[in-house]
């Protein structure tokens, strides 16, 4: 079993999953949403360190995904959000965990199909992959379809590290 923790990184929000995955098997651990507010931004950063810290020591994740940063209209929140997706990676490199970086779009491929899927479908696929009495909050559920997306990245590579190219380029197995 391998636990993973997901990170959705945000200056004022910043959702976070935890799942275990056993091959394709995969089981909701916890979840949530820290909330900074509008205290101050150096305060907020320190804020994603400590819970971050705290839920790492909580949970003893062997990896964690954060998702990458993407550049929207205001360069401002894009560089904000740098900065607290670098107090959660400075968190989880105290540990030693190994930090996969994944796009919103690659994420959102990986869970519903399609890079351009809605908020509330990367919900809905996160309740049915997971076994959730309900949907999880925006935030919290971001943070487990990244953790989903690292599992089943994850996953694919080990098979494909047993299968080598035949002929005409086909896979199969290696001996």
């Amino acid at each position: 079993m391998t636990i993973i923790l997901g990170i959705d990184p945000g200056s004022r929000l910043c959702g976070y999953g935890l799942i275990s995955a056993r091959g394709n098997k995969l089981d909701y651990l916890a979840s949530g949403v820290i909330k900074m507010g509008s205290s101050p931004f150096p305060e907020r950063l320190h804020a994603i360190f400590t819970d971050i810290s705290d839920i790492i020591e909580e949970f003893a994740p062997a990896a964690a995904a954060i998702e990458d940063v993407f550049m929207g209209k205001n360069a401002s929140s894009a560089l904000k959000l740098g900065q607290a997706r670098g107090a959660a990676i400075v968190a989880c490199t105290r540990y030693d965990l190994p930090v996969a970086e994944y796009s919103p779009r690659r994420v959102k491929q990986a869970l519903v199909g399609k890079g351009q899927a809605e908020k509330s479908q990367v919900q809905q696929m996160v309740k049915l992959l997971l076994g959730l009495a309900s949907v999880p909050a925006e935030d919290a559920a971001d943070a487990l379809a990244i953790a989903i997306c690292h599992a089943n990245t994850e996953s694919t590579l080990i098979r494909m590290a047993g299968v080598k190219a035949g002929r005409r380029g086909r896979l199969q197995a290696s001996d």
